[in-house]
């Protein structure tokens, strides 16, 4: 589990494509890795990568063709700059929201607008993930927990205040970037159960638009 705070940003330095998906090598100069091991996760662009080798200060991932398939990786370039997040650890607090590091899917960013200090973000996504994203709920983009101001069909739009901005890669956006999409984690379990448990008795009516 994550937070969808980034500790720090990380540099793809290597991109090797192999029979399962493609390997990845990131420096981490800014990345205290003295508590990390083979075998731990990190979310890399919010996606949940586990270490296969670690140096000093770098890190390899396998990453398989059904992440390469859900997330912007299937774009992954040398010298690209990727969002880091380790571990949420038992003893840590919780800034954000929790996150699983299960990408949803793959957003389009289509306008980045800047109001006063901050930038408004644009972000069409499919169909399909509009039910689970709502006003002023959580949403977690390239590994960032962020509030959805409105939504309108497939189309929201986030605030990025200067600080994130900056100790993010979402400065480097710029439109029709890809971004990658994790809704609420609760959102997807509450689906899960009310489609699957009719014992429950709800009546899914009742949260219809009149």
């Amino acid at each position: 589990m994550f937070t969808g705070i980034i500790q720090s940003k990380g540099n793809v330095v290597e991109v090797h494509s192999s029979d399962k998906g493609v390997v990845l090598v990131v420096s981490c100069n800014d990345l205290d890795l003295s508590d990390c091991s083979i075998g731990d996760s990190i979310a890399v662009n919010g996606a949940c990568l586990t270490i296969t080798e670690l140096k000093e200060n770098s890190f390899t991932f396998d990453v398989s063709q059904e992440t390469l398939s859900c997330t912007n990786f299937s774009d992954v370039m040398k010298g690209q700059n990727v969002n880091l997040e380790k571990s949420l650890r038992f003893n840590q607090g919780i800034d954000g929201h929790l996150v699983s590091g299960h990408i949803d899917g793959v957003g389009e960013v289509i306008s980045l607008d800047k109001e006063g200090a901050s930038t408004r973000l644009k972000i069409k996504v499919n169909k399909d993930l509009t039910k689970y994203i709502a006003k002023k709920g959580s949403i977690c983009i390239n590994g960032v927990s962020l509030t959805v101001n409105s939504i309108e069909t497939n189309i929201f739009d986030v605030n990025i205040v200067p600080h994130t901005w900056s100790w993010t890669n979402f400065g480097e956006l710029i439109e029709n970037s890809k971004v990658n999409i994790e809704i609420d984690i609760i959102a997807r379990h509450i689906e899960q159960l009310i489609s699957h448990d009719s014992s429950l008795g709800i009546d899914m009516s009742v949260f219809s638009k009149k």
